[in-house]
This record gives C-alpha cells, sequence and structure tokens, in this order.
C-alpha cells in the first residue's frame, strides 16, 4: 500500500476487494485494509480466470486516462479498439488512443479516428514511440497535476516500455515479442502503481487478451456515438436496423458513409451486454434463494 507522504507498507486485504489504484483506510493496528474509499473511477473487465461466471476484474481505480495501447508494425484490429474504448468510457476515465513503436512501422500510420475507426470520434490518438522518444511528452501531459494514467493492451504492444521511457529508468522488465506473430510475452504480471517525474501516476496493466465488457454503462453509446446520432434520424424510435422502414443507419451503409462491419460490431457488443446482465440477473436470484434457504434451515 501507498501512503500519501510516498512511502509503501505492507497490509492484508482480507474481506476487502482493492485493486491498485484504491485509496483505502488501515485498522488501528495497521495490520489490514479496514475500508476502501469510494471510486471516482473504474477500469473493469469481466473475470477471465476459469470458472468465472458474471464476476468483475477490476484492472485499475481512480484514474483519470486510459491509454489504450497498440502497435504500428502488427495489423490493427478495429474491433478490438472499440471494445477498449467500450470499457475505457465505462470506467468514468478519458480514453486515449496511443500507436506505439511508430519507428517500426512499414508506412504511414494513421493519425485520427476516422482513419483508425471509419468514425470520427472525439478521441485524442497519439504517435508514439520509445525508442526514440517521440510522442512521449504528449503523453506525460495526461498525468500533470497529479493525476492518473492507466494502460490497456495486448502483450507485446510496448506497454512496459512505455512505462520505463515516462519514468526515465527501468522499473517494468521487457521482452522481445516474436518473429513470427508479433505477440509478447507477460512481462507484467500485475498491475503496478508507478509514480512519474512530473508527479502523477502510471498503472502499468498485464497484457490482456481477452477484452470482455462488464458494466452496462453508456460505454457503447460513447464509443459508437457516429452511430447513434445516425439512429435518431430513424423513423422508428426502437429501430434495430434489420427490415424496418427509413432506416437512417441502413440507408448510410448502404451509400458507404457507414461502415457495415462497424455497425454489426455495435450489434454484437450491444447482444454480449444485454446477456451478461441476464446471467447477472440470474446469479443475483440464485444467490438470493441460497440465502433464504439458509434463513429457512431449521436448528
Amino acid at each position: 500500500m501507498l501512503a500519501p507522504d510516498g512511502s509503501t507498507t505492507r497490509v492484508r486485504n482480507i474481506g476487502a476487494e482493492v485493486a491498485v489504484g484504491d485509496w483505502v483506510q488501515i485498522s488501528p493496528d495497521g495490520e489490514r485494509v479496514d475500508t476502501v474509499l469510494e471510486r471516482k473511477s473504474a477500469l473493469t473487465r469481466r473475470a477471465s480466470f476459469e470458472g468465472a461466471r458474471a464476476e468483475s476484474h477490476t484492472l485499475a481505480a481512480n484514474i483519470d486516462h486510459v491509454l489504450l495501447l497498440h502497435a504500428v508494425n502488427s495489423e490493427i484490429n478495429p474491433r478490438r479498439v472499440e471494445r477498449e474504448l467500450v470499457l475505457a468510457f465505462d470506467s468514468g476515465a478519458t480514453p486515449v488512443i496511443v500507436l506505439t513503436k511508430c519507428d517500426l512501422a512499414d508506412g504511414p500510420p494513421p493519425t485520427n479516428s476516422r482513419q483508425l475507426l471509419a468514425a470520427d470520434l472525439d478521441v485524442p490518438l497519439h504517435l508514439t514511440s520509445a525508442v526514440t522518444g517521440e510522442g512521449v511528452d504528449g503523453l506525460m501531459k495526461y498525468a500533470e497535476g497529479g493525476k492518473t494514467i492507466a494502460v490497456l493492451g495486448a502483450s507485446g504492444v510496448g506497454k512496459s516500455t512505455l512505462v520505463n521511457r515516462m519514468v526515465g529508468r527501468e522499473v517494468q522488465r521487457t521482452a522481445d515479442v516474436r518473429e513470427s506473430d508479433q505477440r509478447g510475452r507477460h512481462t507484467t504480471v500485475a498491475a503496478e502503481l508507478v509514480s512519474l517525474p512530473n508527479g502523477g501516476w502510471f498503472i502499468d496493466t498485464p497484457g490482456v487478451r481477452a477484452v470482455s465488457l462488464w458494466t452496462d454503462g453508456s460505454g457503447i453509446r460513447k464509443a459508437f456515438a457516429d452511430v447513434f446520432a445516425l439512429a435518431e434520424q430513424c423513423r422508428f424510435g426502437d429501430c434495430v436496423h434489420e427490415d424496418e422502414p427509413d432506416c437512417a443507419v441502413r440507408d448510410a451503409v448502404a451509400s458507404g458513409v457507414m461502415s457495415s462491419a462497424r455497425v454489426s460490431a455495435m450489434k454484437r457488443l450491444q447482444a454480449e451486454q444485454e446477456a451478461l446482465a441476464e446471467e447477472q440477473r440470474e446469479r443475483e436470484k440464485a444467490e438470493d434463494r441460497r440465502g433464504f434457504r439458509r434463513r429457512r434451515k431449521p436448528n
């Protein structure tokens, strides 16, 4: 645990759900976490460990910006970027797309969301290289004033190399990616809070292979703001953009203004979120039934 004066101490968190970035109060004896203070933001996904059923996994808490890292020396998947944007928007923090390893780019990398996602989103995009230092100063500005930034990305996109460059020394171990598929090795095995020279904080997270949604917030609406803006022009307010007449979204796809792949991706994410919400409701009902049976159990 990190104290306000910068010192660290080890305490137990038995019975307390604590994530990196949380502010906590420890017990009077200094042995355990007594209270986890209310979070202003939390980067949370569905738990991916074996046997997890509708359980959440918080990667980082109390963050101001989420840097979504993608390496330009391998193919960038717009569908993954969209999923990460949903998670970032739902967290309550501000997403920033960061393209890394620009020194290794074969061609000119995209410079805005329109080129990357075929959509005009109000999301900053930065081109960086942790080797040459290109673009790193621009990222440091997001941590000024004691703010906290977190990174999200697959293994091998250069998260640990970037944090080393921002800190100015090697604080995270790095490893080369595989030549065959440019996939990285998991050098960061747990999220870690690192102090930056400008007084801000950086949370390095392990490589996330499966970007699974969790909360049913406004993330999808914000990540697909262009689709939702068109949907307001549909004849029917509950239009699902399938066979309804006067559907502005389908008209935009037909005319080439809107990508059909982007609309399909939005529908898949909406279906995934609805299925997760239903699974959560069923789990809560099962827990209520178990609790009721325990209360009714005779002495």
